[in-house]
């Protein structure tokens, strides 16, 4: 497995910055290479993605939600990853977004990119994205302020 850790300050505030980040279905307009994302339920995503001319499809589970704190994933098919996205309140109209992801390269173009830290750069760039996605709003498209429990083990 490989990681990436990035994160970026947005000047919004923490409620905004998460409540954007639960409307998966926008991620395509500030996540390079996303082309749809559908929401199947409240914790089952599908995505369309294309990346260096390959595409490809996969079903993701929201595996912990918490509001203005944290929403955590894992795939349930196709390439194997994984990941937390995390929401810190640096003052009352800043944020801090900060991403963790792990993912499984195959084969011999996606294990290149990953040592040549192409996954690491489409992250910092998605992120930065985001950043002027939602200062230039504002404000968010929507929120869901559920809850998911992280599985017990």
């Amino acid at each position: 497995m490989s990681g990436v850790t990035e994160h970026v300050d947005v000047a919004v505030p923490v409620r905004t910055a998460y409540d954007q980040w639960t409307q998966f279905e926008e991620f395509p307009q500030f996540m390079e290479g996303v082309q749809e994302i559908r929401q199947l339920s409240d914790t089952m995503t599908h995505w369309t993605v294309e990346i260096a001319g390959v595409k490809r499809e996969f079903d993701a589970e929201i595996t912990e939600q918490l509001p203005d704190e944290r929403v955590a994933w894992r795939s349930t098919g196709g390439t194997e990853h994984s990941g937390v996205v995390t929401f810190h309140r640096l003052d009352e109209n800043t944020s801090r977004v900060s991403l963790q992801l792990e993912f499984d390269p195959h084969g011999v173009i996606e294990k290149a990119g990953d040592k040549l830290g192409v996954v690491d750069r489409r992250a910092k760039g998605d992120l930065q994205r985001f950043k002027a996605f939602i200062e230039r709003r504002g404000q968010e498209t929507g929120a869901w302020r559920g809850q998911v429990d992280r599985p017990q083990p």
